[in-house]
């Protein structure tokens, strides 16, 4: 960019001693260009379109800036072109970075081999002689591994390259800056009329290199009249071109043939049996039909010689008896007895025989297709209790189909575990089941489901779908529809949202909790038993039909916490409720509190834990305020000893207004852990005892003032406070309410030793009745 003749002193400002000044800012500025040369050399490998043969050398080289190989020497076996240096990083990338697993070598050079015959197929429109006297209906790719020598060939019969073409597509890098890419992308759709080919920008072709030492690429298109090869190896730092030999180009009427020699580590992708499943894994939609020569079991007709032999033996018998008789025997000779026997035979067999559906317009696809389309792709037994298929269009685009299942797998029980539910395809290309989190929500791993879209590169990874603005689109869509299957199912008058909640009901509750944006939605499809339900298994009150039930009187919605249906019952925090009519939610999964806790409200109605302290049932008028003022006055005295007597245990000591027959409980604080939330958290194998200690809810002991013991406990307090019956009988009062309250006992050796003095003064009393 810069000449500076040495010849010559710089006059001016820079001459003299100023001239070292600028030698040194001349050295710094290269050493800057130079580091921003590099740099943008390592952007060219991550996004240069290396590999796909079915486009034109044209195409390419006009919308982007190209290296090439910088020379060119005449050798016996063709020509040798050096890779610059940064093709070997490139080669290093894709071996050791760019792909974890090696299997995906073969979905992209199929990929590629798809896009040469989608390329043929396009041009045919307008060049009919372009095809060679074959029919669309004649595209193909095969696969054939040959053990014996440790090969593998990929071939299609697609456009195929020329000499030209074989050194811009597979000896070039490319910089393929964002700017440029969006660039291409618009002249490339503008020329091709809706061409849309797969992964336009990958690195593919190179992935061979994962498991082969040298690549052998042999090409013939219409547009040259040879057959040229280019051949490189894994550690070179060159390529070669020559004109294919005879038995390179055997039998090559048009298109593409890549030998690979395999690594000795990767010799299994000689197997047909490797072979078969990778096409069925990863390319089982591709359009066109995919081949691989595999051994094929089939049957023939052969003689069962000792059946033969058996019949024709009872036949001369019956003939020998006849004669003897001298009667005529007219029963002709039996003819052999055939039989199916199995045979092994190497042949070319179809692997992706599957249509992908979802490519369909739904009005074209029946129900028993999209029940068989589930059954097959997901391996399930049951049909499916939801089907959703749309297409959405616009600035991107993809295609989905959802299911909801009919039964939930066994490792549903695991929410942790990877589901792989959703399975992602790039233009009917699987790239892969695992990345579920980023298309749906960890809640939403019931539903089952294919992604096609065109918008994301081949070699797409966690990273990409991370910051894919492609994904979060994606992402909302498949939410939304699953939500709108849910509640179509809801409405159904039949068992099928009985069968749902059954199985995943407790995705849900988990939905209420970790999703807000759509926690509305999910808490009109959440079911509960209810203190109304006949029996455990009737977990089908919704909350909007728990509202529209509720008495005028009842302000909030109501909720208890237990181990089982019966514990909620017997609680004695129901006793109030139940007097009033008040229907009483049973949150008996583990899950049911927090999720409650959550979800808070519900069309304008708080939610409240019964069992939490300032419970308002909403039916005292003033009057009857003043009168249970009166009442917690009049057990002043009670309550302050109480307190005193338990401090430590228990933050307050109340009258109680829920109460009708139960002589006292313990509620809790209401940001604090309820009795049932504290026992499932001491019960966490890997829970935080500070957490624990910090999340307990502070206790408020409460008393039945219309209760025989309460009257009686008031009686020994204005009597005998410092007695140890009045004490005593403090302590058993206390220990009583944490059982029914649903806590646990610190002391259980205490709390039975006051049980059995108690049973023990009440079998000396019957003994002295008995003697008097």
């Amino acid at each position: 960019m810069f000449a500076i003749n040495a010849a010559e002193p710089v006059k001016g400002t820079f001459a003299g001693g100023g001239g070292a000044v600028f030698s040194s800012i001349i050295f710094f500025f290269s050493a800057v260009v130079s580091v921003a040369v590099l740099l943008l050399l390592v952007t060219s490998i991550l996004g240069r379109s290396c590999d796909r043969w079915s486009s034109s050398s044209s195409s390419l080289t006009s919308s982007k800036v190209v290296v090439r190989a910088s020379s060119s020497t005449e050798q016996q076996e063709g020509e040798t072109f050096e890779y610059q240096a940064e093709v070997n990083r490139l080669m290093d990338l894709i071996v050791n970075s760019l792909y974890s697993n090696k299997d995906v070598f073969l979905r992209e050079l199929i990929s590629n081999a798809s896009d040469a015959c989608d390329k043929l197929r396009f041009r045919s429109v307008q060049e009919p002689e372009i095809l060679n006297g074959q029919s669309i209906a004649d595209l193909s790719i095969k696969v054939r591994g040959q053990e014996s020598d440790k090969t593998l060939t990929i071939e299609d019969n697609g456009i195929g390259m020329s000499k030209d073409e074989l050194v811009t597509n597979l000896g070039t890098i490319a910089n393929s800056g964002t700017s440029k890419v969006m660039e291409m992308l618009k002249q490339q759709n503008e020329a091709a009329s809706g061409e849309n080919l797969i992964g336009k920008f990958g690195v593919g072709f190179y992935s061979s290199f994962l498991v082969a030492d040298t690549v052998r690429v042999t090409s013939k298109s219409n547009d040259d009249g040879k057959a040229w090869t280019w051949e490189s190896k894994i550690d070179s730092t060159s390529y070669t071109i020559r004109e294919a030999s005879e038995s390179e180009a055997k039998d090559l009427v048009r298109g593409t043939r890549i030998t690979l020699n395999l690594k000795d580590e990767c010799e299994e992708y000689a197997t047909d049996k490797k072979l078969s499943s990778l096409v069925k894994t990863y390319s089982e939609f591709i359009t066109f039909p995919i081949e691989v020569f595999s051994t094929i079991q089939k049957s023939m007709q052969v003689e069962d010689v000792e059946a033969t032999k058996a019949k024709k033996e009872e036949w001369e018998k019956k003939k020998i008896e006849a004669e003897a008789k001298g009667e005529e025997f007219t029963e002709p000779e039996p003819e052999k007895v055939m039989k199916e026997e199995m045979y092994d035979e190497q042949d070319w067999e179809r692997q992706n025989n599957d249509k992908p559906i979802w490519t369909l317009a739904p009005k074209d696809v029946s129900d028993d297709q999209y029940n068989e389309f589930f059954k097959t792709t997901f391996k399930e037994f049951l049909d499916p209790l939801a089907v959703s298929h749309f297409k959405v269009e616009g600035e991107m685009e993809f295609k989905s189909i959802l299911y909801v299942p009919g039964m939930a797998p066994f490792e549903q029980q695991d929410m942790m575990q990877k589901s792989k539910s959703i399975k992602l395809f790039v233009r009917k290309v699987f790239i892969s089941d695992e990345f579920d989190e980023s298309l749906l929500p960890r809640y939403m791993t019931f539903v089952r489901g294919i992604v096609d879209s065109n918008d994301l590169p081949l070699n797409v990874s966690r990273e990409i779908l991370q910051e894919s603005k492609v994904v979060r689109v994606i992402r909302r869509r498949l939410i939304s529809k699953t939500l709108a299957m849910l509640k179509e199912i809801s409405k159904r008058e039949n068992e099928d949202y009985k069968t749902f909640w059954e199985n995943f009901g407790r995705q849900l509750k988990l939905g209420v909790i970790e999703d807000v944006a759509n926690r509305k939605e999910l808490a009109s499809l959440l079911r509960f038993t209810t203190s109304k339900s006949t029996n455990d298994q009737e977990s089908n009150r919704s909350l909007s039909e728990y509202i529209a039930d509720m008495p005028e009187a009842q302000k909030a919605i109501y909720f208890v916490a237990g181990d089982t249906r019966k514990q909620c019952e017997n609680s004695p925090f129901m006793e109030k409720l139940n007097k009033l009519g008040y229907e009483v939610l049973y949150c008996t999964d583990p899950i049911d509190e927090v999720s409650m806790a959550n979800l808070a409200t519900f069309e304008e109605k708080e939610i409240k834990d019964i069992s939490k302290e300032d419970l308002d049932l909403g039916e005292d008028d003033d009057e009857q305020k003043k009168k249970n003022e009166q009442i917690a006055d009049e057990f002043k005295t009670v309550t302050e000893w109480l307190k005193k007597e338990l401090a430590g245990e228990v933050e307050k000591v109340e009258v109680s207004s829920r109460l009708t027959e139960t002589p006292c409980i313990l509620v809790t604080s209401k940001f604090g852990w309820s009795a049932n939330m504290e026992r499932i958290m001491k019960a966490q194998a890997m829970g935080d005892a500070r957490a624990q200690d910090y999340m307990k809810g502070k206790k408020t002991l409460e008393i039945n003032p219309f209760s025989p013991v309460i009257k009686q406990l008031k009686t020994k307090v204005e009597s005998a406070p410092d007695a140890e019956e009045t004490k005593e009988m403090c302590k058993l009062l206390f220990d009583t309410a944490l059982l029914t309250s649903g806590f646990s006992i610190d002391q259980p050796v205490e709390f039975a030793e006051r049980v059995f003095k108690l049973m023990t003064q009440e079998a000396n009393l019957e003994s002295e009745k008995k003697r008097e």
